[in-house]
């Protein structure tokens, strides 16, 4: 049965919104080396001495639960306490059995005890040993093998968020102003796509101030880009404070020559210089590409965990802008901007709820019709995965009604 049919019907569709992100990153040769912050562990070192309070367990968990490929620690944690974000908590019930809670693999089984009011979690049934089981994974014969570090369960879906880390870029002004663009086509080519070769300039003309380094494929310098144009500001829904630019990713471009000068002899029979623009290849379009777009250095992938935590300060803020073209509201497993990010204490992995907005309603029982203020109702959850100075980008994992621009957030 999966897992989300195990669940109580408030916990199912958060559940359903993990699990339903994309399939479990076991075969995607991505290494699970998952940091376990100090604040993490000292909640588990603390739990780990008498276990959770009783109240603290989800109304429907059960005595046990056989991990498998597609769960996370997310949906795990969310199965047996009320509030998926607190795994810490969870690992720290069976502190002794699972040091590292990011490395749990299919086919092991956690077992509740209850007892004085309290709760542990092991890897062992209530009244036998760890000896006697040792938390031994069974495994049927195969002629293939694979290291358990790449089989362990992430916190979250990865690959639900992997085209979110390239495709969204905050930026400035002048670093968008500045960055090298694509200027020439092969036989004058209105549109480009993967495949296609294409040239661009890094050091172009000064006028306005605009002056960027050129393209080269010297040893030490980028030479793997993403294609970017439309710089949209990105404003405060309340103040109107520009907090920067969301440049529009439409691929990637490969280098392979880099720009230059070639001097030619004129009519005149004098030396003209002439610019030899940098020629690179489309090796991944999303959408046609034309001149004009820009060239940004392509980052290193980052392997980061996001391991779901609260906030440790207060936070409240609104919604920015909902990511995709002509999309207004937000629904579940979208991404969405925030006005709050590494300035005001926000890191990857922050878990806020959604708020909706106070609505005025007439009272209509009342022959006098008096104006009702309805309080602003929890609305869902999302999480934080990549900030910036004053801009981040958060998942929606949970949602009741749509998001939309304005809409506000606070601590789960």
């Amino acid at each position: 049965m999966p897992l989300n049919r195990r669940l109580s019907a408030p916990l199912r569709p958060l559940a359903v919104a993990v699990a339903a992100l994309a399939t479990l990153a076991v075969g995607n040769g991505w290494a699970q080396n998952f940091p376990i912050t100090p604040g993490q562990r000292g909640t588990a070192e603390q739990v780990a001495q008498a276990g959770v309070p009783l109240s603290e367990l989800a109304p429907n968990a059960p005595d046990s639960y056989t991990i498998q490929r597609g769960d996370t620690l997310w949906a795990i944690s969310g199965l047996f306490l009320k509030s998926p974000w607190r795994w810490p908590e969870l690992w720290g019930m069976n502190l002794q059995a699972i040091r590292n809670p990011h490395l749990i693999y299919p086919g092991q089984t956690l077992y509740l005890h209850r007892a004085n009011g309290r709760a542990t979690l092991s890897t062992v049934p209530p009244g036998a040993s760890a000896d006697s089981t040792g938390g031994t994974i069974r495994v049927s014969p195969r002629t293939r093998y694979e290291a358990l570090s790449d089989t362990a369960i992430p916190p979250v879906n990865l690959q639900a968020i992997e085209a979110f880390l390239t495709e969204p870029l905050i930026v400035d002004e002048a670093t968008f102003a500045q960055a090298p663009r694509i200027v020439a086509t092969p036989e004058n080519r209105v549109l480009l796509t993967r495949g296609d070769r294409a040239y661009a300039r890094g050091q172009y003309g000064s006028a306005g101030g605009q002056q960027g380094p050129a393209l080269s494929d010297a040893a030490g310098q980028p030479t793997s880009f993403r294609v970017f144009r439309n710089a949209v500001p990105l404003k405060d829904p309340s103040t109107g404070e520009v907090l920067g630019y969301e440049a529009q990713y439409v691929g990637k471009a490969q280098l392979q020559r880099g720009e230059g000068q070639s001097t030619q002899t004129g009519p005149d029979g004098k030396a003209l210089t002439e610019i030899v623009p940098a020629t690179i290849d489309i090796t991944t379009a999303k959408e046609e590409m034309r001149i004009g777009d820009r060239l940004l250095p392509d980052p290193p992938r980052d392997f980061s965990s996001y391991v779901p935590s609260a906030p440790n300060g207060a936070q409240n803020g609104q919604i920015v802008s909902v990511y995709g073209n002509a999309v207004s509201y937000a629904g579940q497993n979208q991404v969405v901007a925030i006005n709050r990010g590494t300035a005001h204490g926000l890191q990857r992995g922050h878990v806020l709820a959604l708020m909706r907005d106070a609505n005025v309603v007439p009272d209509k029982t009342d022959a006098s019709r008096p104006m009702l203020r309805l309080p602003g109702e929890r609305n869902g959850v999302m999480m934080v995965f990549r900030t910036f100075d004053k801009v981040s980008y958060a998942l929606v994992l949970q949602i009741v009604d749509g998001v939309k621009v304005g809409d506000r957030f606070t601590n789960p």
